[in-house]
């Protein structure tokens, strides 16, 4: 399950990485903003020097159809992140991971004045084979925060209660009544996962 798995546009991949021996990746609500704003800006074909000197230099939106994936779901945690990627160009989710990566080790170490790697080694990674692991999957992300004890239902760190148009989840949440019911469905998921987490380890990255 853990393997490292080759890549294909028009697939789905649950994408997973912690800090280097656990430490934390997320020290305050800035650097939260700053890791989704690097999923926005880093999103593109066209090479990204940082985003530093895009911001000096004001460049413009991405055009549709530049972008290397889509963005279904994502979660943040103090230690880890996840992410649900569709991969639209070939190498796509390498090139993204690479550059959201190696771009918010740059500003994280810089801002806490600090060197070497930040994040444990290369990203792991799970082929989302199925629409129904899909929408458990879309659960399980969006709902990870939960899972690990962070007791705010409107964790802004969750594409779950983030309405920034950064994810795609209404792919996944128009398969329900409504928006409400899909939350249900989330929490319902993740309260199952917390009960059962050491049977379901195998089948989910942590």
């Amino acid at each position: 399950m853990r393997r490292r798995v080759s890549f294909e546009n028009g697939e789905y991949y649950h994408i997973y990485n912690r800090g280097v021996e656990k430490r934390e990746v997320f020290s305050c609500n800035s650097d939260y903003f700053r890791f989704l704003k690097s999923l926005k800006e880093f999103n593109q074909t066209d090479p990204v020097a940082s985003l530093y000197i895009k911001e000096k230099l004001g460049v413009g939106p991405l055009r549709k159809g530049d972008e290397l994936v889509e963005i279904i779901s994502y979660c943040l945690n103090l230690n880890h992140f996840h992410l649900i990627l569709k991969q639209l160009k070939d190498g796509g989710i390498s090139e993204f991971m690479k550059r959201v990566s190696g771009g918010y080790t740059g500003y994280f170490n810089f801002k806490y004045k600090r060197t070497g790697v930040l994040f444990q080694g290369r990203f792991k990674s799970i082929h989302v084979d199925s629409s129904e692991y899909l929408l458990y999957l879309s659960a399980y992300v969006n709902g990870n925060y939960i899972v690990h004890g962070i007791n705010d239902k409107k964790w802004k760190f969750s594409s779950l209660n983030n309405n920034d148009k950064l994810s795609d989840l209404k792919s996944i949440s128009d398969q329900f009544k409504d928006f409400n019911d899909y939350r249900k469905y989330v929490y319902s998921i993740t309260e199952h996962i917390r009960e059962k987490r050491e049977e379901m380890k195998k089948y989910l990255l942590e």
